[in-house]
């Protein structure tokens, strides 16, 4: 039971911080809590089904054209949608969430609702560790998962853009005072959390199947982790993952599986109670602002 606990306990914990990576980073860097982020999620689904299974395109292939296509969604979401709000919080949470309910309510409509719309594994095969049945897919999502933060905080610390991007996040009157273009680098950022997005979809939609409900709880995860560990900073969603994905496994395990989703409405709960700018937020707490 142990063996278990802790191995698929670390890859849930994966899943969570994968699932809530491109959220994080486009609001610490550009402010903009894209709630579009499940919507994002689910069309890379549906776009990498379609080139698939109807254009018949290379599995290789297809992964870096939809990865590209989700990207480039997001650059023109900020251009075209949040440009005109940006700034006004409310206003951008409400554009942001009809984006997101709009594409998934798109694609029911369009019938893309019964169990046939599945993704295919990366490989198939299962190997034991520490007697516990392990398939490649999972093991595929650590190695994933861990390389992503790898090569976020390398393109962070040392690429042009990523150092614009840690510029706008610790002072954007500063960067733009220095040159850095405050819209161009929101518009990349949220071009890059959707192409997170993507990433998160193609590696974890294949253990399920690509429902329009997923959507909804895509985005439910990335606030709940986002609120956890602190929007803004990801070793703050890296940290609130192994919490909240222990706890969903053990919840899971010694109770009813109906409990893993109230873990995250009791985490948000608990946390705004207490820290409300997360484990690892950098934001003013209450008392420090009066």
């Amino acid at each position: 039971m142990l063996p278990s606990i802790i191995i698929y306990g670390l890859v849930n914990s994966v899943i969570l911080a994968l699932t809530a990576l491109g959220f994080s980073l486009t609001f610490g860097i550009s402010g903009v809590a894209n709630f579009a982020y499940g919507g994002f999620y689910i069309f890379s689904g549906f776009v990498i089904w379609i080139l698939l299974n109807y254009l018949k395109f290379p599995f290789l292939l297809a992964i870096p054209i939809t990865i590209g296509v989700v990207g480039l969604l997001g650059f023109v979401t900020y251009w075209v949608i949040l440009l005109r709000v940006r700034g006004i919080p409310l206003s951008e949470v409400i554009a942001t969430f009809a984006l997101g309910v709009g594409i998934l309510e798109l694609f029911r409509w369009m019938g893309f609702v019964t169990y046939e719309f599945t993704l295919p594994y990366l490989k198939k095969g299962m190997i034991m560790v520490a007697g516990v049945p392990l398939d490649y897919q999972r093991i595929f999502i650590i190695g994933i998962g861990l390389g992503l933060v790898l090569f976020l905080y390398f393109f962070t610390h040392h690429t042009r853009i990523g150092l614009a991007f840690r510029g706008i996040a610790q002072n954007e009157r500063t960067a733009i005072s220095l040159g850095i273009k405050s819209d161009r680098t929101a518009a990349i950022s949220l071009a890059f959390g959707s192409a997170m997005a993507s990433v998160a979809s193609i590696v974890i939609l294949p253990l399920g199947i690509i429902s329009i409900n997923t959507g909804y709880e895509v985005l439910l995860i990335a606030v709940a982790v986002g609120i956890v560990g602190g929007l803004e900073s990801v070793p703050g969603i890296i940290v609130a993952s192994l919490i909240l994905g222990y706890a969903q496994i053990i919840a899971g395990t010694y109770f009813k599986p109906e409990w893993m989703m109230v873990v995250y409405l009791a985490a948000i709960v608990l946390v705004l109670t207490i820290k409300p700018s997360g484990l690892f937020g950098k934001f003013k707490e209450l008392e420090e602002r009066v």
